[in-house]
């Protein structure tokens, strides 16, 4: 699933176009229609040619709503950027570009809107030209320019090729294992409750997971899922997701919060960073001054800390630290904005370093900004963690190669990251890393565990009489390798955290109960044993008075033994049984059918039955008509 999202100025054309090529106007708001001008965020989606599926986040090009289109713009794979043929680049296409520069958006085409109302073909040629000329130097330089009309459909083909040709080159977003999903828009639906949308980052969330809302750091339920109006059971990196949960208020959420799995994160109110200060800004960047700050959906005020230098002039590069009014959920690598807050002007923006530094910085410290440029630069642990993220579980060989450390330096550095705790090893009897020892990133293990477990604990729910979920239905429920599902469940039996019985797993905590009806129920038939204790009723005629969940619960709790596809004894009953067939044969030599059918008083069926049942446990052998010890 990939995200595109739209900018340029006001009154280009970004949501007509949109209509255009989705179907949908993304103009969800009455004021919107009224004034012809997006204020909020708009939603669409739509198959490209090649029939993958692509949502459209739709954003301001009025510069009064530059926060809610930043809101929006962060979690994109692509940018499609409007400039109108009869104006051309205008001031908010300007400020557009600038921030999608700063975000690092590399992915993306350019939209030549309204050429239908151009007489003149050397016009759309200036344009273009004019185009080029803004875009030299930016991270967009290279994307393709598509003259297009919404009204007569001009260009849309072949805009639409373009876009999903520029997304075949774009990477997939990475599944780390810790989901978040930064909410740019918060609804409630009558008879569900609060609804939460944005574009999910950095792993994936299921139907019934328990999700930790920050900065309020409240607990909730995810309910239900979607994309598209799609239901999901679960939502994918990169995906335009709708979470319903349960647990909260609406207004217990709001825009820029974000909705992760319980401790995957800390929030954090300082980090250190790069920046960037725009070429065009009005004045240097000063230590100690105040700025809106933007990352995903959030936006809160923040004091910046200029280290190493006195200050940074526009044009110029440094290293700041970010003093936040709010908390907010920052990681390593990801994008933010800096605008002044008034006038508004975007001044700059860059890249978290280090999202959770211990504490202030000394603002000329030498060591601090090597620290800081070593952090940017990625180290091998850095590397190999990333490389490590790409799968839920690998041996270290396949780790190297996709991290493309030299061997000796990579197996230093997962030594490293096992013994900090980032790394675990899994199945390994060895006590020295080899080629072949599979390992996982901790959080990530961690997660696909508590996913395991939130599975089986769902199934005892759905069937408190069974004695536990059937491996292969666990194993494709979590879509994993069977190698990995293997290590998974044998890491887990070894924790103590599940128990294996043949096919079953279930919980340790797990047992089989019976409410006060069942047992009752079972009782009555209970004691149809207990009268006639070597003539019980039959499988068929237990299941006919209790029923099959309850007769089965009775089997695995050990209240019922069957021997056959058709008798079955109490355990005690079935007990004394073969105590008192060992007694006999040890007595007289062996015993016969008949001798067994008069020793219990009973028919033959039950004592065929029962000593059949002794023969294929290894207790018994036949011998002509009787039956000997083994």
């Amino acid at each position: 699933m990939r995200v595109i999202g739209t900018a340029g100025h006001v009154d280009h054309g970004k949501s007509t176009l949109i209509q255009a090529l989705t179907g949908t106007h993304p103009d969800r708001l009455k004021e919107e229609r009224e004034r012809e001008m997006t204020i909020d965020l708009g939603f669409a989606w739509w198959n490209l040619p090649g029939g993958e599926e692509v949502g459209v986040v739709d954003v301001p090009g009025h510069r009064d709503f530059i926060s809610n289109m930043l809101s929006g713009i962060g979690g994109i794979d692509a940018v499609l950027l409007v400039v109108a043929a009869d104006e051309g680049v205008m001031p908010q296409t300007r400020e557009h570009l600038a921030i999608l520069d700063l975000l690092r958006i590399d992915s993306g085409v350019i939209a030549i809107t309204k050429v239908d109302l151009i007489e003149d073909p050397s016009w759309v040629d200036l344009v273009k030209q004019d185009i080029h000329a803004v875009l030299s130097g930016t991270s967009l330089e290279n994307a393709m320019l598509v003259p297009v009309s919404s009204n007569t459909k001009q260009g849309l083909d072949e805009l639409q090729n373009v876009l999903e040709k520029v997304l075949e080159g774009t990477p997939a977003r990475p599944d780390r294992g810790r989901p978040r999903l930064a909410v740019d828009r918060i609804f409630t639906m009558t008879g569900f409750g609060p609804v939460a949308t944005g574009t999910l980052l950095d792993g994936r969330f299921r139907v019934g997971d328990e999700v930790e809302i920050f900065p309020t750091a409240d607990r909730a339920r995810i309910r239900g899922l979607q994309s598209h109006k799609r239901k999901l059971q679960q939502a994918v990196p990169g995906s335009r997701t709708a979470m319903n949960i349960s647990g909260v208020e609406s207004h217990a959420i709001q825009r820029g919060y974000v909705l992760t799995h319980p401790g995957a994160y800390r929030p954090t109110r300082r980090f250190d960073a790069h920046v960037s200060i725009l070429p065009e800004a009005s004045k240097p960047l000063k230590h100690n001054t105040e700025m809106k700050m933007y990352i995903a959906a959030s936006e809160t005020i923040a004091r910046i800390r200029v280290l190493g230098e006195k200050v940074i002039d526009p044009g110029d590069q440094g290293w700041i630290q970010l003093e936040l009014r709010e908390p907010v959920i920052a990681v390593k690598g990801d994008r933010y904005i800096l605008r002044q807050p008034s006038p508004g002007e975007t001044i700059g923006g860059g890249q978290v370093v280090d999202p959770h530094p211990a504490g202030r910085h000394k603002r000329f410290s030498a060591g601090t900004i090597q620290r800081l440029e070593t952090l940017i630069g990625g180290t091998s642990g850095e590397i190999l963690i990333e490389a490590a993220s790409l799968f839920l579980a690998a041996p270290l060989s396949e780790l190297v190669a996709a991290s493309h450390l030299d061997p000796n330096i990579a197996q230093q550095t997962a030594q490293s990251l096992i013994e900090d705790g980032d790394l675990i090893v899994i199945d390994s009897g060895s006590v020295e890393l080899t080629d072949s020892t599979l390992l996982a990133v901790h959080q990530k293990w961690d997660a696909v565990k508590q996913s395991l477990l939130q599975e089986i604990a769902g199934f005892h729910q759905t069937h408190p009489l069974r004695q536990g979920m059937p491996r292969q239905e666990l194993k494709s429920r979590l879509e994993i390798s069977s190698s990995i599902y293997k290590a998974l469940i044998e890491n887990m039996s070894v924790e103590n955290s599940l128990r294996e019985s043949g096919p079953l797993i279930s919980l340790t905590s797990h047992n089989v109960a019976l409410d006060p009806d069942q047992q009752a129920s079972a009782d009555a038939l209970l004691a149809k044993f207990s009268a006639s204790p070597f003539s019980p009723p039959s499988i068929k005629e237990c299941i006919s008075q209790v029923g099959e969940p309850l007769y089965m619960a009775l089997v695995n709790i050990g209240e019922l033994s069957p021997v056959s596809s058709d008798v079955v004894f109490r355990r005690s009953d079935f007990d004394k049984m073969t105590q008192d067939v060992k007694t006999f044969i040890t007595t007289h030599g062996s015993i016969s059918v008949s001798q067994a059918r008069d020793h219990f008083k009973t028919t033959r069926r039950y004592v065929l039955a029962l000593l059949e049942f002794l023969d294929s446990k290894g207790i018994t052998k036949r011998e002509g008509d009787a039956r000997a010890l083994k």
